[in-house]
């Protein structure tokens, strides 16, 4: 094996301060606060809920949290708030009164942290079934204190195969809208859009459109037919059970929720950028192609306490992204970094990690390919904790992200090959 050591001049590295970062989740909650015959006070109970969501929310930590299938009733709306995100003394999270203009039983929600977002104003588009909301967010510049602008439309598009054409019809509704309005800048389309092959109109008009000043893209490129497709498995988004009463069934086999991007934030040419490498279903392997996502093999991306909840809370993993925020976008090219770090670049069989300073105690360590899928996921706790052996035998020979998250939440991003 060739061991090469260097010091982080083979590829840039990406620096990520806490404050220069907003993190985005969208998750399809799983009728929350919403009963029925199959869906249950017993078998979906938004405590049992609630409880599950705290851990997923302590491990995220999102900014931004957009939520599908939430009951229509306002006390939902705040429970979810005041028992799963403004909980063990944080007190920072907010929610947007959004009106269900559709009457849908089940609607959006958007949640956000006030300490990093100023809610500016509200949209919505109504459609046969349910709303489409845009939430206009301001930040700062971390750098020049100049007002940045981000708009998030959170859809929940109709399910089943047949609603082709009314999907299509719904995301047009939104592009339409923003063609009139001449949108621009930084704008996020995400939701629960029940699509099974990247040809259907919804996301051929979200793609697509017309006007391409007001197009959306995927952040990592995965275009094609997902459904039941092996090839996709990195991408699948439900269902996280093989079989259940409320839950759908059948594993892993279907990428239904996204986060889209306009060109403004993938390319950074409005003060804010994608991170790239921080894409991904939260808890996806790649590993349970129509299998649940607590089969085995066991899943090591995240600690198994989240998995456990993600399983417990829905039948969709949450999906992720990272902006960075200011002129810099966040990352820089040079030496100087935030932790003094080296690591053998290229990789063979064995990833040695040793951090000589500007660590807070222990860290944790995470491989991402290129499409933000995590294969590794390791702690290392303890104080004086600086160095970590990873075994990458497995992993295929190509580009990756090395993440590094110290204890205090200051992250930073390298990239490595694998060899």
């Amino acid at each position: 094996m060739r061991y090469a050591v260097v010091y982080l001049i083979v590829f840039s590295s990406s620096v990520v301060f806490g404050q220069d970062t907003i993190r985005m989740m969208q998750y399809n909650l799983l009728n929350y606060g919403n009963y029925f015959s199959n869906c249950t006070s017993t078998n979906n109970n938004v405590d049992d809920k609630n409880e599950l969501l705290r851990i997923i929310i302590d491990y995220v930590k999102p900014d931004i949290f957009a939520v599908n299938e939430i009951s229509d009733e306002s006390y939902y709306h705040n429970l979810l708030l005041t028992d799963a995100l403004n909980t063990n003394g944080i007190n920072f999270y907010a929610k947007v009164n959004l009106p269900n203009l559709s009457y849908s039983p089940i609607m959006n929600q958007v949640y956000y942290n006030t300490q990093k977002l100023f809610l500016v104003n509200n949209v919505a588009l109504e459609t046969n079934y349910r709303d489409i909301d845009i939430v206009k967010f301001s930040l700062d510049d971390p750098a020049s204190g100049e007002e940045i602008f981000l708009h998030c439309a959170v859809a929940h598009l109709k399910a089943g195969t047949g609603w082709e054409d009314e999907r299509g019809y719904e995301v047009n509704q939104l592009m339409n809208y923003l063609n009139n309005g001449s949108a621009s800048g930084n704008y996020t389309f995400s939701g629960d859009f029940n699509v099974y092959t990247a040809s259907e109109p919804a996301i051929q008009n979200a793609l697509f459109y017309p006007n391409t000043n007001i197009r959306f893209y995927d952040p990592v490129d995965q275009l094609g037919a997902w459904n039941n497709n092996a090839y996709y498995a990195g991408v699948h988004t439900q269902s996280t059970h093989t079989s259940s009463s409320c839950a759908a069934g059948g594993g892993m086999d279907d990428r239904f929720d996204f986060i889209l991007i306009s060109d403004e934030i993938r390319d950074g040419t409005d003060k804010i950028k994608k991170l790239e490498g921080s894409y991904k279903a939260l808890g996806q392997d790649g590993l349970h192609f129509n299998q649940s996502i607590l089969s085995a093999p066991t899943n090591s991306t995240i600690p198994g306490n989240v998995l456990n909840a993600l399983y417990g809370v829905s039948d969709h993993l949450p999906v992720i992204l990272d902006l960075l925020v200011g002129d810099h976008t966040g990352i820089t090219d040079q030496e100087s970094t935030l932790f003094d770090i080296y690591f053998n670049n290229p990789a063979d069989e064995y990833l040695t990690i040793k951090i000589n300073s500007g660590l807070d105690a222990g860290f944790t360590a995470e491989i991402i390919n290129m499409y933000g899928q995590t294969f590794i996921y390791q702690e290392v706790s303890g104080d004086g904790a600086r160095s970590k052996t990873i075994n990458t035998r497995n992993l295929t020979a190509g580009a990756y992200f090395l993440k590094i998250t110290d204890i205090s939440g200051r992250a930073q991003t390298y990239k490595f090959l694998i060899k």
